[in-house]
């Protein structure tokens, strides 16, 4: 009996436009490969579709691909019962995105070949090898990405331009910043209009009124866009900008740049004091004093300060102390922090007032370094301050920046760092020479940051270093994960389905699952020790698989 003929489909994939205007260029020989392939199986009723699936000039790391796009509407339509690719990375780099396409090939019953790795998705062995290959195929792609990350630090450390749309003032030429002479002026004009007006809303009707709009550009489609009014958002950052003193500002820092600078530094410095007197908005003329307890204290491990943000929602005002990183839009998952203020204030206050009051700490801190009589009524007095300090969380008196230097915010502690000169100031109101140089108090607080729906919440919890309870559900789901991948990497099943019959559950289920035998290291630890976030559950953990390769992104998805 002849073999029901199967229709297969060619795809092919080029990560650059490069070399594609060839008259036979890398998809033609990849096309050619397939089509040989196709041809060797003729045997098994194989026939090569005539519609071609070129991506030329798309990334593997996206499914948002034109030729993809329209092999899956195929794939939908029955048109197709195999995928003939030349590689495996040619059709995805992404692990995640390679088990999207599985489930669709699963669900159409659509085979998956690559004619240079003889691997077949239409057993589980296959499956599991293809994983394996495709962890490599997307480590490769996060390696490159790296690379092209620093090289752009590099290069912005040495004052480069490194792309986008030039700012207004300024034209690119051979890849770098030139002045626009009429631009300039109108950068100069706006700063010095500002000096005279002191008002961004009035900067803004001034400069619609005299008819000075904003950079003209043009698309990469070629249709020209801008030349609209300014808005207030755009002169603050005009205003702020580094760019305009010839720096190049780069992850807090400023760098000398290779661009002249257009704006002169005393008329800048001017701008600034200017800006900072006004604060955020027309209301904080009058000065009041901010109603964030922290400001102006607060660090990230690098160093870099987290700046004060408020939203209004349903009439309700809700403050957060920002990462520079997520001010300035999206960012990758994990990096940065945006801490709700009023956790952060509270949990800073509690603590303070809970050392004050122990007698232990104080021993510690001040016993020794302050003669018996003077620590005798600094600790009579201690608790006082205590309850003062308690106070601010509703009166906000500024009393908090008078006893602490810095707070350091990482994922899992908060050290609040103060001068005892200070606490012996406020106590005892002299401060002798010998006390004034005593080392630093450190107070460290252990938590974990948990995501709460949409809210981010800062969870205390006990140090590390004290008795946990382990869960031993996560143990065993990671045990069981671990057994399955030894049970088929040493041959002891020959497939997932034969492992998946033993052990009394679907094939679905095991290959969803085994993927927590590839969890991050730290997360595992966390798991065995007892002090994974409080979000870990095992449901938690389930509904994760099956888990992304990287580990950054696990720990995005489970622990931050």
């Amino acid at each position: 009996m002849a073999e029901r003929p199967r229709r297969c489909a060619i795809y092919t994939r080029k990560s650059s436009d490069e070399g594609l205007d060839q008259a036979y260029n890398s998809l033609d020989a990849q096309r050619d490969a397939c089509a040989a392939y196709i041809t060797s199986q003729k045997h098994e009723g194989w026939i090569p579709l005539e519609t071609r699936y070129d991506d030329g000039g798309f990334s593997g790391g996206s499914l948002e691909r034109p030729a993809l796009q329209a092999l899956l509407a195929d794939i939908v339509n029955g048109a197709i019962d195999i995928i003939v690719v030349y590689k495996i990375d040619r059709l995805t780099r992404s692990l995640a995105d390679f088990a999207k396409l599985t489930e669709t090939l699963d669900k159409y019953g659509v085979s998956f070949v690559a004619v240079t790795q003889q691997f077949n998705t239409s057993t589980s062995m296959g499956r599991l090898t293809l994983n394996v290959l495709l962890s490599f195929a997307q480590f490769e792609r996060e390696v490159a990405g790296e690379r092209i990350r620093d090289k752009i630090a590099a290069s912005k450390r040495r004052g480069m331009w490194m792309g986008g749309r030039p700012p207004i003032g300024y034209d690119v030429k051979d890849r770098k910043l030139v002045i626009n002479e009429a631009e300039a002026e109108t950068v100069r004009h706006i700063y010095r209009r500002y000096l005279e007006l002191r008002s961004l809303n009035a900067l803004q009707t001034d400069l619609k009124q005299a008819g000075i709009r904003s950079k003209n550009h043009i698309g990469t489609d070629g249709r020209p866009f801008g030349g609209c009014v300014i808005g207030r958002g755009a002169l603050g950052y005009i205003l702020t900008g580094q760019v305009y003193r010839g720096l190049v500002l780069f992850k807090g820092e400023l760098y000398p740049g290779e661009h002249p600078r257009i704006v002169p530094e005393d008329l800048f410095q001017e701008v600034q004091a200017a800006l900072n007197a006004q604060g955020p908005g027309e209301a904080a003329r009058t000065k009041r004093p901010s109603t964030s307890l922290l400001k102006d204290l607060v660090f990230d491990e690098a160093g870099i300060p987290l700046q004060v943000s408020h939203t209004n929602k349903k009439g309700r005002k809700y403050r957060y102390y920002v990462s520079a990183s997520k001010m300035r839009g999206p960012t990758q998952a994990g990096d940065g922090f945006r801490v709700p203020a009023s956790d952060l204030e509270k949990i800073v206050v509690q603590s303070l007032a809970r050392h004050l009051r122990d007698q232990h700490w104080l021993d510690q801190t001040f016993k020794g370094h302050v003669d018996v009589t003077r620590f005798q009524r600094l600790t009579s007095l201690a608790g006082n301050l205590a309850n003062m300090i308690e106070k601010e969380l509703a009166q906000g008196t500024g009393l908090i920046p008078t006893v602490i230097d810095r707070i350091v915010v990482a994922k899992k502690t908060i050290t609040i760092k103060a001068q005892p000169a200070r606490f012996i100031s406020l106590l005892l109101g002299q401060v002798s020479e010998a006390e004034q140089f005593q080392p630093p108090i450190e107070i460290n607080v252990f938590g974990q940051f948990i995501r709460c729906g949409k809210e981010v919440r800062l969870v205390i919890g006990q140090d590390e270093t004290k008795d946990t309870k382990v869960d031993s559900r996560l143990v065993r789901e990671i045990v069981q994960a671990r057994q399955w991948f030894d049970d088929l990497a040493n041959r002891r099943v020959a497939s997932i389905a034969d492992l998946a019959r033993l052990s009394g559950v679907s094939a679905p289920y095991i290959s969803k699952k085994i993927s927590l035998a590839f969890l991050a290291p730290d997360i595992t630890e966390m798991i065995v020790t007892g002090t994974q976030p409080m979000r870990l559950t095992p449901e938690a953990l389930k509904r994760a698989c099956p888990l992304p390769v990287s580990w950054d992104e696990q720990r995005a998805l489970l622990i931050i």
